[in-house]
Order: structure tokens, then sequence, then C-alpha cells
């Protein structure tokens, strides 16, 4: 059986809150558990919101923790060049087209929703005769009616139409910046990654993430979303919050002690102990972790 290639891919905006250093403790344990090679790669897309500085700090974070990687990749700010190119293979396959909608015409009430708030595109500028003048358009893909399944190894069974569920997606901003969807497959898809970990937050990602793996001739990663980590009141964690800041922990805990109580509160221990990460690596398995959520009342 071949060693799963996994991948940590922080944004470096800020320290590192609970939910962040969870996220990177699965990502971690489930490929080490099976002798497995760790990514890092820094997610810097918005330039105005990151920095070196930040990712520094996240490396040394990370490294205090235990959680040290095989490979460090480009960060995403440096591969513009190499997302134009795969950009020109969706517009080779006249697959894209440009949008002129504003964010207030796609958040219009009229609009196609899910009962989560977000909106399924219409097709708005998916067959425009006449764009509007002086306007930089954003770059959508068209999408195809079909149901996209996985099976995730945090949440299980898993399926999407992107007609219904999502619409025709962008994957160039009207500022010319890649978002989010691109750049993750191409990243991904290029270091051979096997295995994406990540939050709970980002699962109905995976569908539009799959078209666009087939079209790159990517194959499909195994998925595996974690929980996501609440405050006893409900609440998701929060860099702007500052909620369980890594930089305050690290001043009152030991790594060990910090890991210890992570793994206890997601069913991962049946104790709260110190334990280190590479000892938990060898007890670890998906089917403690199973589920949506986790209230941490005390770390």
């Amino acid at each position: 059986m071949t060693a799963p290639v996994g991948r940590f891919a922080p944004t470096p905006s800020g320290r590192m809150h609970l939910g962040n250093v969870f996220a990177a403790l699965i990502a971690w344990l489930s490929v080490k558990s099976r002798d497995g090679h760790l990514v890092l790669r820094m997610e810097d897309l918005d330039t105005q919101r990151t920095s070196e500085e930040f990712a520094e700090v996240l490396r040394d974070d990370l490294r205090w923790l235990g959680l040290t990687w095989d490979l460090e990749t480009a960060p995403q700010s440096a591969r513009s060049g190499v997302y134009d190119r795969y950009f020109e293979q969706l517009r080779d396959l006249e697959l894209l087209y440009p949008c002129y909608c504003t964010r207030s015409q796609l958040h219009n009430v009229n609009a196609p929703h899910l009962s989560d708030g977000t909106y399924v595109y219409p097709g708005t500028c998916r067959n425009l005769s006449n764009p509007p003048a002086g306007r930089k358009p954003a770059w959508r893909v068209k999408v195809p009616d079909r149901v996209w399944t996985l099976e995730d190894l945090g949440q299980g069974h898993f399926s999407q139409n992107l007609v219904t569920d999502c619409g025709d997606f962008v994957v160039r901003r009207a500022d010319g910046c890649y978002v989010y969807q691109l750049a993750v497959v191409v990243d991904d898809g290029e270091a051979g990654v096997t295995e994406v970990v990540r939050g709970l937050d980002l699962l109905g990602s995976a569908p539009r993430q799959m078209y666009l793996q087939e079209l790159f001739g990517f194959p499909h990663p195994e998925y595996g979303h974690v929980p996501m980590l609440l405050a006893p009141d409900g609440r998701r964690l929060s860099k702007r919050d500052r909620d369980l800041d890594l930089g305050e922990l690290r001043k009152r805990l030991t790594p060990e002690a910090l890991i210890g109580k992570l793994a206890r509160a997601a069913g991962l221990m049946d104790r709260d102990c110190p334990i280190s990460a590479a000892e938990l690596a060898k007890e670890f398995t998906w089917d403690k972790l199973q589920g949506e959520a986790i209230y941490l009342n005390e770390i």
C-alpha cells in the first residue's frame, strides 16, 4: 500500500487559534499513523491580509506542537503564472465566461439560496450578449448537471449536484486574483497530495474541486473533514475574536498538555493526560472522530 501524502495549508493572516491547531493535528495524525508524508503550504492569495511574518509564526507554532512537515511548497502568492496555465486550459475547453454580477446582485433575496443562506448562481451572465462597459469581469466555469459523491473519512457519505447546489462558480476574481477553488486543486495536484484533511466548513467545496481535478487530469484525493471546534456558547472559534490564541496557550500549557486536551475533547483518548503527537499517532483512527462539532468546555 502506497504511503499517503497529506497537507496542511494555513492562511498566514494571524496567530492560529485552537480550531486551526486541531485541523493541523488531525491532518498530521492521519498521514503519520500510516507512515505517510505531510506537505506544508501557505495559502496567501489575499496578500493584503497575509505576510511572511505570520507564516514564520505559523511554522514556529507547528514545530512547538511537534507537527513537523516533510516538504514546504511555494506559497500561493508566488504561483500566479502556474494558475494562468490552468485557467487557459479551461478557456480552451470553452468552459469559461465573464461575469459582471455585483455582490448585491448575488445576494439578492430573489436569487436562489440554500438552507445555510449561501446563494446558488443562476447563470445570469452565462449567455450575456451585451456586457456592461467599463467594468472588469470575474470569470466563472460552467458546471455540468451531475451528482458528485464522496465517502468522507470524517463525515461519511456526501453528495452534491453542482447545478442545483452551487451553480457556475468563480475561478478568477475581477481584480485578476485566482480564487481558492482553482488554486487549491492545482497546488494539491502538482504536489501529489492523496489526502485532504481540513475543517467541516469546507466540505461543500469538495465537489467543485473534484470537478476541476477531472478537468485538469488530477486524481481525486481522499477527503477527511474534521468536526468544528466550538466555544461553550456554540460560537465558532475565530482569529478575529482571538479565541484560544496559540500565543496565549503557549504561556500556560506544554505541547503535550494541549494535545492531550484536544485528544480527549475529540474522543481520541478516554482521559485528559499529556501526550505527544508522535505517541497519539500510534492509536489514531478516524472512527473515533466522526461528528459535526466538538464543544470545548475547558482548555
